[in-house]
């Protein structure tokens, strides 16, 4: 079980059982508005947990990189607790609505409501008086968030228009805030369970107002300038060299930064092609025309243009003590490996491991393979190029046969992820453990 995984539902099954000691009588429920109830607080609290937890990721900290294993895992956390909180939002809000639905169809009678005990304090007579508007902007903020989420998963939107719509979550999610802290049950507050809430809610609230002022990464931004373009047309992809100003901390091969070269399209995420020189403060991009924004690049990036970087994030940083490494580049997943190359060569000292490069590509451009090829003999690395139309598709039986030491190796990988979740695979049947010596950047930030 990989470190996201886990983190996932242990924030689920802890803020399960923290309600559930909040609240032992649950387990007696009975009769349908019983468990309404029930299904109402279980569903929010969870849902609320979720959103929280995500909010807080979206703010790229620090502290969580190394834990979970990177930022592109943590954005996939993001994306799963997004997720988890919408289908848990929906269950919320089904809760709340599906009697009422029954009692207007005739299915189900209305129950018969005593008076209600007197409020137990000034707070709660306070909280009493703001449920109703808090139902009412609870009910909207959900449908907004129904909205963006979905939005945030559809991928046929062009992610400038995500990014300008997911803008928004933030502000929804404080209604959610408002809405969460006058309907959880007064009597919570009090418990374990609450004081994680009200924390969650709090971290949560910060991190979304951080958000809204435009603070996410800020405090790992430089300046840039372009410095070099180079197109290889035969790939579709742009080189853009970038002289950094103060601050830029260093980064190692196989890191990745998001870079703005136009602040209405928002940082777009690049993995770093070149190896750090304090002496020269100047990063590498390699970029493919894969959407509407990238593909625009080779004519809006003009050489001294200003640019914000900010980085470095990632832990794909060919960090094992491994004999052996397999590297495997799908297409512009190649680009991680260009940078170690480069590392190596620099370092002017042969690989503590011996390292096998497959770089396996739809499309060719001579000259950028010349360029490969030469860093390759450079930093001594054994690289195998497969060229679909001609060599057919890179399987893990092609890998083994040419590495016969591969069950002492380790195996990086970066490239499309239906390429690495069939090589992740192939290599397990063959007993290779996975979890610990498989690496794959999860290059997905949506």
């Amino acid at each position: 079980m990989t470190p996201i995984v886990r983190s996932f539902w242990a924030l689920l099954a802890g803020l399960g059982l923290l309600w559930l000691a909040a609240d032992p009588t649950v387990v007696q429920a009975s009769g349908i508005f019983e468990w309404r109830r029930v299904l109402i607080q279980f569903s929010g609290v969870l849902a609320m947990g979720c959103m929280s937890v995500a909010m807080i990721l979206a703010l790229r900290p620090r502290w969580p990189e190394r834990r979970l294993g990177g930022l592109d895992k943590i954005y996939r956390l993001h994306k799963w607790l997004g997720i988890a909180g919408l289908v848990l939002a929906v269950s919320h809000w089904l809760a709340v609505n599906g009697t009422r639905w029954a009692i207007g169809w005739g299915l189900l009678a209305r129950p018969e409501r005593g008076a209600r005990p007197p409020a137990g304090g000034p707070v709660e007579a306070a909280l009493r008086q703001l449920r109703d508007p808090a139902e009412f902007l609870g009910e909207w903020a959900f449908y907004a968030t129904v909205l963006l989420i979905a939005v945030a998963l559809i991928r046929a939107i062009p992610y400038g228009r995500f990014r300008r719509l997911h803008r928004a979550l933030p502000a929804v999610y404080l209604v959610l805030v408002f809405h969460a802290i006058v309907l959880t049950r007064i009597d919570y507050w009090a418990t374990p369970f609450g004081l994680v809430q009200a924390l969650l809610l709090a971290a949560g609230s910060v991190a979304a107002i951080l958000s809204l002022l435009g603070r996410v990464g800020a405090g790992r931004k430089v300046p840039g300038t372009i410095a070099e373009l180079e197109s290889f047309p035969g790939v579709r992809a742009l080189l853009s060299a970038i002289d950094l100003g103060p601050g830029w901390p260093g980064h190692k091969a196989g890191q990745f930064a998001f870079a703005t070269s136009d602040p209405r399209e928002g940082a777009h995420p690049y993995t770093i092609a070149s190896a750090w020189d304090p002496a020269v403060p100047r990063i590498t991009f390699v970029t493919k025309a894969l959407g509407d924004h990238t593909a625009r690049l080779e004519q809006t990036l003009k050489p001294g243009q200003p640019v914000t970087i900010e980085g470095p994030y990632g832990c794909f940083t060919f960090d094992d003590d491994r004999p052996v490494q397999i590297w495997i580049g799908g297409g512009i997943g190649i680009t991680p490996f260009i940078a170690r190359m480069q590392y190596l060569a620099s370092a002017g000292a042969p690989a503590a491991q011996r390292v096998h490069l497959f770089h396996a590509t739809a499309e060719v451009d001579e000259a950028a393979l010349a360029r490969l090829g030469e860093l390759a003999r450079s930093a001594g690395i054994e690289m195998t190029v497969l060229i679909d139309a001609r060599d057919g598709v890179l399987t893990g039986d092609r890998v083994r046969q040419q590495v016969p030491d591969w069950r002492e190796a380790s195996l990086w990988f970066c490239g499309p992820a239906g390429f690495g979740a069939a090589l992740r695979k192939d290599f397990a049947a063959q007993g290779m453990d996975v979890r610990r010596r498989f690496h794959q950047e999860l290059f997905a930030l949506r």
